[in-house]
């Protein structure tokens, strides 16, 4: 049973991990640079720890992109205040993401600048055969470690966990929670203290803020990837970019 358990943990972590480090801090919003071999190794990475629900960094970042641009409005990608249920939603979300991946959807050039893109492993790393490859992988260690019924339940979430955190933010975040700051949308701090989406429930924060890399404000708003962001900064991996907080601060202390 513990394996089990702490299969799904680090699954749903580590996903979680390079879902808002790479595809949204990096390839959206460009907190961060990184030269192109770390880019196509972030790239195998996230496809590694996403496994069987692998996003695409070139689909992920414009839709993301059209998301701030329309927060809310009809031409939102996903909006709760559009959509009647939290499946609806996510289905529309699906249906545009797929669109914009597969290049049967226009786009504004505006949400397509900087953006990230590797076709050719996009291609495999979205196949049908990578993700049973990966849907086997998980199967065998539920058949090996699972030792109680319920354990299965957890299996179809992993099948599906970058759709399940996508529709912890992009539905509960605009619903739920308090916000610091007054914006022209329903976006909200989902947690006071984000344990289970190392930053991403800051949505207020990160609406207000979009291209700082630290989605916390307040002394309680610690975002762990932030953390590791400083750490991957320090070594050299990646080129932090100083948000516009910073500057001002500068520009305060030379003035």
């Amino acid at each position: 049973m513990e394996v089990v358990l702490i299969f799904f943990i680090a699954h749903w972590y580590l996903s979680l991990f390079f879902q808002t480090f790479f595809l949204h801090r990096y390839a959206a919003h460009k907190s961060f640079t990184m030269s192109k071999t770390w880019e196509k190794v972030f790239f195998v990475l996230t496809w590694i720890f996403q496994g069987s629900n692998y996003l695409s960094a070139y689909g992920y970042g414009i839709m993301h992109r059209m998301h701030h641009a329309y927060a809310d409005t009809p031409n939102d990608p996903h909006s709760p205040k559009y959509d009647e249920s939290l499946f609806k939603m996510m289905w529309k979300t699906k249906t545009i993401y797929s669109g914009i991946t597969n290049k049967t959807i226009k786009v504004d050039d505006r949400f397509t600048r900087d953006i990230p893109e590797w076709s050719s492993f996009d291609k495999f790393a979205r196949s049908w055969v990578s993700r049973l490859m990966w849907g086997a992988a998980y199967v065998f260690v539920y058949w090996q470690f699972a030792t109680v019924w319920w354990l299965w339940l957890l299996l179809p979430i992993q099948f599906l966990m970058s759709p399940v955190h996508g529709a912890i933010i992009n539905w509960f975040a605009h619903k739920y929670g308090y916000t610091n700051f007054k914006v022209g949308d329903t976006s909200k701090n989902f947690l006071p203290i984000d344990f289970l989406m190392m930053g991403e429930s800051y949505h207020n924060n990160h609406h207000k803020h979009g291209d700082r890399a630290n989605f916390g404000v307040r002394w309680h708003e610690i975002d762990p990837t932030y953390q590791v962001i400083k750490l991957l900064d320090k070594v050299g991996i990646i080129k932090l970019v100083k948000n516009k907080e910073v500057q001002l601060s500068e520009m305060k202390k030379a003035a």
